[in-house]
């Protein structure tokens, strides 16, 4: 009867144990979640989100009728500089330092939205029988290569401004010269001291620097003869 004694009070002191060590955990279980609450309470209460942005420009017409025109085009997706492709708006405080928002990005890479505007604008100039973005094929007689330089707001030299810089060179891709290139720099004024109106901006900005880039095109690169007639 002694040892069973004995042995019941060990486990009533082993009971006893582990119930003050799942409190110990409990407890501090509802300290570390008292302190995130204090550091968001702090912080204002409530986590902020990025707000997200995209470039609309006006839809190209419709292409006139071709005429005389024969040879196709293939659009490779324009490159950029590292610090444009990490989905922050750029801006910059001086001419040496380059700074991004954290709570305003992007919603597509410039990139892509440029080539495919370059590629909707071509289209619609009629210049071409057939422009298609690059897919490695040679069915075209000529690829366009580009390169978004700049999208990035201006905070010195007096006011808000945004610059948009792109350069492009055309290749005849059965002698692999250089047919046609061009480089555009546009600079837009911002009349409002906010990321909403300086993506504006930046909208009208690309308008008129992709308009400027491709135009104008050389006439007898469009009407020169197709792959198939030279062969």
């Amino acid at each position: 009867m002694m040892r069973s004694s004995e042995g019941t009070g060990v486990l009533t002191r082993f009971g006893a144990l582990r119930s003050r060590m799942s409190m110990g955990r409990t407890m501090t279980t509802i300290a570390f979640s008292l302190a995130a609450l204090a550091i968001l309470s702090s912080c204002g209460g409530r986590v902020r989100y990025p707000n997200y942005y995209t470039l609309n420009l006006p839809a190209p017409p419709d292409p006139p009728p071709a005429a005389n025109v024969h040879a196709a085009l293939a659009v490779r997706e324009f490159r950029a500089p590292a610090y444009l492709r990490q989905g922050a708006i750029v801006y910059k405080p001086s001419p040496e330092q380059i700074a991004f928002y954290a709570y305003h990005r992007w919603a597509i890479n410039p990139c892509e939205f440029v080539t495919n505007s370059v590629i909707e604008r071509l289209r619609a100039s009629g210049d071409f029988a057939r422009v298609k973005p690059y897919d490695g094929r040679p069915d075209t007689e000529y690829v366009l290569s580009g390169r978004l330089e700049k999208l990035e707001e201006i905070d010195y030299a007096g006011g808000v401004k945004v610059e948009v810089s792109i350069s492009a060179q055309m290749t005849n891709l059965a002698t692999g010269l250089t047919v046609w290139t061009n480089a555009v720099s546009e600079v837009g004024d911002v009349n409002k001291r906010d990321v909403p109106a300086v993506v504006s901006e930046m909208n009208r900005t690309m308008e008129r620097a992709i308009k400027k880039l491709l135009s104008p095109m050389p006439v007898d690169v469009a009407t020169g003869p197709t792959a198939a007639e030279r062969n």
